[in-house]
């Protein structure tokens, strides 16, 4: 790395591997590049690797290289990256539970380079025991309106930005109706209504429940039209084994039907533009890539007012498909979370939504969708997620400067004790 460019430092999600931590930390970097002023080191971490050698990512050869790590880093490795490629900037994504460790030296680090922390919270009361967290950053990044006013509520003495998750409109994009039609019957689809779930096979994406559901609503209708894709590993070992809920609650008739090879953005842009609905019933979500690019595609969406969800089903004024209300919040928590809300919705609400997505005409669907395609346009762009994060870490740069003109920065503070 030449001392001419920015040097940023991630850890994240490896940002060549499949999930949506991934795909955003993907974006960011390569925006950075093409300005041709910044040189990234990315610690990739959260998936299991064959080789820990470092990886030179092309076409950006030294101006982008990956290490693989385990879990995302530990202290020592943090430390030797500052002591050998001495970065401007150190960014961070993801839960701030994985991230403890880090700010135990951020002392050490902040010292010489800021810290930018990407920031996603689910849901409210406001977590007052990350307070200390988040005032060892210089600058937090809030993934959806409901983190921008969490961390705005727990504390007023860190730089907030509301810097939501993009879609790339140019694999995510409506396709012509003959095209689509020609895939449904390549796939036995034809003349079906079709129900699309994309998430991790995981408990708050309420998996299980969904199956539960939607074979009542099969049972409800009386229609043997009705299928739900399945997007997902129906044996991942933090969900529920799919294949089996679906055998005893006889939901194995062809209703559903399961998908689990991972494939590329056009086929999964495909999945959406041959869906009439996509769903998300989790009970807690960040932000939720796969509503947002079945969006994108033109595709309206069935999903719960509950984190970053409830800011893509309604602009406040508009609504892009049906939005699920809590019937109840459970306030649940653990050691380390000590509190956090848990939206739950009831079977009977989210059986209503599927039947009223079905009963509506093609036109009112596609009504929705094309409104909100113009809102995923207009609000989670992706040339304007690029645009911010150059505005934003280019603007930590100058404003807080690195090592020799590190600055905004004291390790030390003064307190009058009465």
């Amino acid at each position: 790395m030449t001392d001419k460019k920015i040097k940023l430092v991630t850890i994240s999600d490896h940002p060549l591997s499949p999930s949506g931590v991934a795909n955003q930390t993907k974006y960011m970097i390569e925006a950075l590049l093409k300005t041709g002023r910044y040189q990234v080191l990315s610690l990739g971490g959260a998936v299991k690797h064959n080789n820990y050698e470092p990886q030179k990512i092309q076409p950006y050869g030294e101006d982008w290289i990956v290490i693989p790590v385990d879990g995302y880093g530990n202290p020592e490795q943090v430390r030797s990256i500052l002591r050998t490629h001495k970065p401007d900037i150190l960014w961070f994504m993801t839960d701030p539970r994985f991230y403890e460790w880090l700010w135990d030296i951020d002392n050490e680090i902040r010292a010489h380079v800021p810290m930018v922390y990407y920031h996603v919270w689910d849901n409210f009361p406001a977590p007052v025991f990350n307070k200390g967290f988040y005032q060892s950053n210089d600058v937090i990044a809030s993934i959806s309106k409901v983190t921008h006013k969490i961390v705005s509520e727990v504390t007023d003495e860190v730089e907030n930005i509301y810097l939501p998750h993009a879609v790339d409109s140019s694999f995510f994009k409506p396709m012509p109706k003959e095209d689509i039609e020609n895939l449904k019957k390549q796939q036995g689809l034809d003349g079906k209504f079709i129900f699309l779930w994309n998430n991790r096979n995981a408990r708050r994406k309420q998996s299980g429940s969904l199956i539960y559901w939607f074979k009542q609503f099969c049972d409800k209708i009386g229609n043997d039209d009705c299928i739900l894709i399945m997007h997902t590993d129906p044996s991942d070992p933090y969900g529920q084994p799919l294949e089996h809920l679906m055998h005893h609650f006889g939901a194995n008739n062809g209703e559903i039907r399961i998908s689990k090879e991972k494939v590329l953005p056009e086929h999964l842009s495909a999945m959406y533009n041959m869906a009439d609905c996509t769903i998300n019933v989790s009970d807690a979500e960040g932000f939720g890539l796969a509503t947002l690019e079945s969006l994108s595609c033109g595709t309206p969406i069935i999903a719960t007012m509950t984190g970053g969800l409830q800011e893509q089903v309604t602009d406040g004024e508009n609504w892009f498909g049906i939005g699920i209300e809590p019937s109840s919040k459970a306030l649940i928590g653990s050691q380390q979370v000590p509190y956090i809300f848990e939206d739950r919705i009831s079977g009977e609400d989210v059986i209503n939504a599927l039947e009223k997505m079905y009963n509506m005409s093609k036109e009112e669907r596609e009504k929705l969708g094309e409104a909100g395609r113009q809102h995923v346009h207009k609000n989670y762009s992706f040339e304007g997620y690029q645009e911010k994060w150059i505005e934003v870490l280019d603007s930590v740069h100058e404003k807080h400067g690195s090592w020799e003109n590190r600055k905004t920065y004291s390790q030390w503070t003064v307190n009058k004790i009465n």
